[in-house]
């Protein structure tokens, strides 16, 4: 490093002339030193409190380096790099004639503690995470009373830098996947990360991947709980979300009510959402694939039914099946693109006047208003919005080859997408694994 007054030089220089560049000079009798810091990033009353009225204080220059030396929130100096960095984090630094401190008194103004809103539970913590990660780190520790419980804290981004925390029980966890994704954030080379959804789809290259590999969520209990599992989350500063790795399918159709319901209640409810998913998926393309393909399979009161529904319908089912699709697809979008204060009536008035509209139009038969809701329920029944989205995508695939080739080829489909699935991983673990509980290991985690 160079000297003292060089340091200091070279920092100005690199940091101004913004305007919230503070380089103040303090001078009492005959001690004597200047204060460094950006003061939009840093709780300036801290710095009144503890530094600025203590140089006053204390008598001596060798007594105020002392003091320095004694403060908790002090940090380690490497390089000239290294202070520059950290003032752009909100640190303090304050040369002396001799020596240079350097001390952590950022200020958070996205502390907020937040409300569970996109996992919610009828039953279980409301709390989600907050958008500083200090305040998750926290969070997290008041859960998991775990010695054993390590934070390993590392930089992602070229230019903005964003503190990102890797989380496990060193106890529990996988060490494979743990080294791998050691080993994989440094190859992450954006100049800026602001959100895990990216992070998440930058991870490992697999930007062209349509199933979740890692999970998402905004939940404090769902990360003790994979913590336990023997999980690793990561967490990334200013973003109310955690990735979570592995994960497989079946944590996707998981919520966290299952662990505070019954037993019976829990397995219920896993069975409506997997319902959901099986309606999802194949009923577009199964009404295309009967009505085009195999009417026979229907009985004839039913199938006579659908043909009087269609019979002003111009155009073909899968026409028709696509339209109302589409349609859907839309009115989801805007209602989460709107202003909250009218999204939900625009959406609920839009889909009632255009599915009126469409059906006294001839444009759709009426049983294909109650299949695109029963698609689009069943699809809201997945707990997991990464996976809802996948299966929102995959239901299209299936659409195509039903129009193509009828029910067999539905069929097809659907054993293809199995084939698909099982030939996936996530960071080494099979994707249709079953997580699963042993009797001998319910102090260590609780499966979901």
């Amino acid at each position: 490093m160079n000297s003292v007054e060089e340091t200091r030089h070279w920092l100005v220089e690199q940091l101004k002339p913004t305007f919230d560049v503070v380089e103040q000079e303090l001078k009492a009798k005959e001690k004597e030193c200047v204060f460094l810091f950006i003061k939009t990033l840093t709780n300036n009353q801290e710095i009144q409190l503890n530094f600025i009225k203590p140089f006053f204080e204390i008598q001596t220059t060798e007594d105020f380096i002392s003091y320095l030396r004694s403060m908790p929130n002090g940090q380690e100096i490497e390089s000239d790099e290294q202070v520059l960095k950290d003032l752009t984090k909100g640190s303090l630094a304050i040369f002396t004639k001799k020596e240079i401190f350097l001390f952590d008194v950022k200020e958070v103004k996205n502390n907020t503690i937040l409300t569970a809103a996109v996992e919610t539970t009828i039953q279980g913590p409301q709390m989600a995470l907050s958008e500083s990660v200090q305040i998750n780190m926290n969070l997290i520790r008041h859960r998991y009373h775990q010695p054993n419980l390590t934070f390993e804290i590392s930089e992602i981004g070229e230019k903005s830098k964003q503190n990102l925390v890797l989380i496990y029980d060193k106890d529990e966890v996988n060490s494979a996947v743990l080294e791998r994704i050691k080993r994989e954030l440094p190859q992450i080379n954006r100049p800026i990360i602001q959100a895990a959804g990216e992070l998440h789809r930058l991870f490992n290259g697999r930007r062209l991947a349509l199933f979740p590999t890692m999970m998402i969520t905004e939940r404090p209990d769902r990360i003790i709980y994979n913590i336990a599992q023997g999980k690793v989350i990561i967490l990334l500063d200013g973003n109310p979300f955690a990735l979570m790795a592995p994960a497989v399918f079946f944590d996707f159709m998981s919520s966290m009510d299952d662990v505070y319901q019954s037993y019976w209640v829990s397995k219920f409810l896993k069975a409506l959402r997997y319902l959901g998913l099986f309606i999802s998926l194949i009923l577009p393309g199964m009404y295309v694939g009967i009505t085009s393909f195999n009417p026979e399979v229907f009985e004839p009161q039913l199938a006579l039914s659908v043909a009087a529904s269609r019979a002003g319908v111009p155009y073909p089912s899968y026409m028709e099946v696509l339209f109302m699709l589409i349609a859907m697809e839309l009115l989801v979008e805007a209602s989460i693109r709107l202003p909250k204060t009218i999204s939900g009536t625009a959406t609920t008035v839009g889909g009632l006047i255009l599915g009126t509209a469409a059906t006294e139009a001839a444009l759709v038969s009426n049983i294909m208003i109650i299949i695109v809701a029963a698609v689009a329920i069943s699809n809201f029944a997945i707990p997991i919005n990464e996976m809802s989205f996948s299966m929102r995508v995959m239901k299209y695939v299936l659409l195509l080859i039903a129009t193509l080739s009828g029910l067999v080829g539905l069929l097809l489909g659907l054993i293809g997408l199995i084939f698909y699935l099982v030939n996936q991983n996530s960071f080494g673990e099979p994707y249709l694994k079953i997580f699963w509980q042993k009797k001998e290991d319910e102090t260590k985690g609780v499966s979901q």
